[in-house]
């Protein structure tokens, strides 16, 4: 049942790190992904992350929408901002600016006025900044076309930026009544003129047909944690193609995990966030009704669906995440720092392509000289040759 307590609210996501001295050396503690534990950066104090033993609540959507709309907004400490990207993030206070992972613009330190929902729940990352790099690498191998500073880049040049990601996560009952049409297929014969030994002979053929009948009924689900993104950083494709992330890696909200890494806050607000789910919500329930319609071939008007039972969470993701610019433009790599799955959006090398296409020219060219049949052929083969070439070094 989701939680109808109060609504965990902070004045800013947590400023991590000041919050996590070493208790030997003071220096900043860093937590090393896939274990429990963090790290000294400057003594090697190992220290164990101890679970809190609650587990994580799922919190009533619109009790929680109701609470936001009476809460006056709270002075938060401070935040960056991106103003290239709109990215939002929680630092040491005592960082007045830096770059943006995730499109290497300049960010400055910014007050902000916003009442936050806590997370209730993140993803430890799992993967190293050396595992992402990695990842990141044979991503790139992969590539046609990328210009060879973006795969030195990975191989050494730049660094990776561990940011958890905040997402929205939702349970819902839902039940739909949809209206629409069943079509079933049926076959006729039909008459056709046909030529025969030389002959025009009437056959006959079957022709399948559709008939049409109205059909209406009602269909329910009930969603499970279904994902939406509260970030407007990260391109929207990049990051639906991260999954899966395997939800049963969620652990109840410790900000020790967050300790060397950074934290976005969220920019996507609740309602918008359960706006997003509900288009995902929506296209299974489609199926469904599709389904329920039956025959060979279905249509659907309109589709009526009533959401009830929402709860929520707000979790955070682990992501590593790199921004390389070329040509005046910022494209970012992103690695799911849990699973190893790549994303990015990337650049092309003009010189590269040029090259490919006057290969393929060059052996274009072979062919007509070991195939021509005639010199007028090849004489016919060479303008265009070199009409298609020029075009393409213009």
């Amino acid at each position: 049942m989701p939680d109808v307590g109060p609504l965990p609210t902070e004045q800013a996501a947590p400023s991590v790190k000041t919050r996590f001295p070493c208790p030997q050396c003071g220096a900043a503690l860093r937590y090393l992904p896939g274990t429990d534990r963090v790290r000294c950066s400057h003594c090697g104090h190992e220290s164990v992350i101890r679970p809190v033993g609650t587990p994580i609540a799922e919190l009533d959507y619109r009790a929680a929408l109701e609470a936001l709309r009476q809460q006056a907004p709270v002075a938060a400490e401070r935040t960056i901002a991106c103003a290239g990207c709109g990215a939002s993030f929680a630092f040491d206070p005592a960082v007045a600016a830096g770059a943006c992972p995730y499109c290497g613009s300049p960010i400055v330190a910014a007050p902000a006025e916003r009442t936050l929902i806590k997370p209730q729940a993140l993803m430890p990352f799992v993967l190293s900044e050396a595992d992402a790099k990695a990842r990141l690498q044979d991503w790139l191998r992969s590539l046609w076309f990328a210009p060879a500073k973006v795969k030195r880049y990975a191989q050494g040049e730049g660094a990776m930026t561990g940011v958890y990601v905040p997402y929205w996560t939702f349970d819902a009952d839902t039940e739909s009544t949809y209206v629409g049409q069943r079509g079933v297929f049926y076959q006729v014969p039909e008459s056709v003129m046909v030529q025969s030994q030389g002959r025009t002979v009437r056959r006959q053929r079957m022709v399948t047909k559709v008939r049409w009948s109205p059909a209406r009924g009602r269909v329910q689900r009930r969603f499970d944690d279904v994902l939406a993104l509260a970030s407007r950083s990260l391109p929207q494709d990049l990051t639906a193609d991260l999954t899966p992330w395997l939800h049963e890696a969620l652990v109840p909200y410790q900000p020790d995990y967050l300790s060397g890494f950074r934290s976005e806050t969220y920019q996507i607000g609740l309602e918008d966030g359960f706006a997003e789910a509900s288009k995902e919500m929506a296209q299974v329930i489609r199926a469904d009704a599709m389904r329920d319609i039956g025959g060979d071939l279905q249509r659907i008007h309109a589709i009526d669906t009533h959401y009830g039972g929402i709860s929520f969470k707000h979790v955070l993701l682990p992501v590593w995440v790199a921004a390389y610019r070329y040509g005046g433009k910022a494209y970012p790599f992103v690695v799911n720092g849990q699973t190893g799955e790549v994303q990015g959006k990337r650049p092309y090398s003009p010189i590269k392509i040029a090259l490919a296409v006057i290969l393929a020219l060059v052996l274009l060219l072979l062919a007509a000289v070991l195939f021509a049949p005639s010199e007028g052929d090849l004489g016919s083969w060479l303008p265009l040759l070199g009409r298609i070439l020029a075009e393409q070094l213009h």
